[in-house]
């Protein structure tokens, strides 16, 4: 019913692709998975405000809306059949489109080193061939993940918590001896506060966006994984694009992942932040840290052989270093 209520919307508001493909420019409709003006929706409306600027005349964007508009986990349905143009999302939320999408946050090397070794030609032929989209580009290099929660813990040994969890780390956490609850992210803040888990993984930014910081008293470091957020693009829709409207998008995309860089320096911003609020820090070391790390990558990339083995080796040969 909501994407009905989106294309509705969107058909009413402005045109679409199929509306505009006799004018010279062409307008896309775009949806966010995350809500806008937050953490993860930051560089998506970076790319849309550049190519709106950059791209008079040929192409533009029109955002319809976040999760208000299309659920986070329809919204890979909604862009594969072309209800959304162009989707901002992660691949925590369309395993059921491309099973082997946990690869992309076990990375070990930036969105440019996976352009220039070949690997995002891989991940692109993925994404167009199970999911019939154009994997655009991608954020969230330099951001990594924490567990965070309500009780301390003095080690790797999650048995006996109750974490909510999403595919990102749940080969991890598991492995860690946590027993393991799925939520929307909109419910987690409740959850904290009626003790129903006793943490959540989330990455180094976006934890204060959604006041989970109110019931969070601890962050576990070191950091695992990589943030993955993905700009989709339907592959009937770029194919109907001219060569310069492509070319375009693509060098909005280019802009958009250099926006990476800023990553560290943000983290730094958000932790300060985080203490201000009250949550401490316990940090692994030694042993203790490369436990955790090790059953990280180990765990995550053992999901990920469990689905596709040959495609999963063919990932981890450019991913990691």
């Amino acid at each position: 019913m909501k994407i009905n209520t989106l294309l509705s919307a969107a058909v009413l508001a402005g045109a679409s692709i199929g509306s505009s493909v006799m004018a010279e420019e062409v307008t896309l409709r775009g949806v966010s998975a995350f809500n806008l003006g937050t953490t993860f929706s930051r560089e998506f409306n970076s790319f849309v405000e550049w190519v709106n600027e950059n791209g008079k005349g040929l192409v533009q964007i029109q955002i319809v809306g976040g999760p208000e508009a299309v659920p986070p986990f329809e919204l890979g349905n909604a862009v594969q059949s072309g209800v959304v143009d162009i989707a901002n999302n992660t691949s925590a939320f369309y395993p059921n489109l491309v099973p082997t999408g946990d690869a992309i946050h076990l990375a070990e090397n930036t969105v440019q080193e996976q352009r220039a070794n070949g690997c995002y030609d891989v991940i692109d032929r993925i994404h167009q061939e199970q999911m019939n989209v154009k994997y655009l580009a991608h954020a969230g290099d330099g951001m990594g993940f924490h567990l965070y929660l309500t009780k301390p813990i003095d080690g790797p040994d999650l048995t006996g918590l109750t974490i909510r969890t999403t595919p990102v780390y749940q080969a991890m956490f598991s492995a860690l001896g946590a027993n393991l609850v799925r939520t929307a992210p909109g419910e987690v803040y409740s959850a904290l506060e009626r003790g129903a888990i006793d943490g959540y993984g989330w990455p180094s930014q976006g934890v204060l966006d959604l006041g989970w910081d109110e019931q969070t008293k601890y962050r576990v470091d070191p950091s695992f994984y990589n943030v993955d957020v993905n700009l989709l693009v339907n592959l009937d829709v770029w194919n109907g694009l001219s060569d310069a409207q492509r070319a375009k998008l693509e060098e909005g995309a280019a802009w958009m992942e250099s926006l990476n860089a800023n990553n560290a320096e943000i983290n730094l911003v958000e932790y300060a932040k985080q203490a201000d609020a009250g949550i401490e820090t316990i940090t692994f070391e030694g042993a203790d840290a490369e436990k955790w790390l090790n059953t990280a990558r180990d765990a995550g990339w053992a999901a990920v052989e469990a689905v596709d083995a040959p495609l999963a080796k063919e990932l981890r040969a450019c991913l990691t270093k």
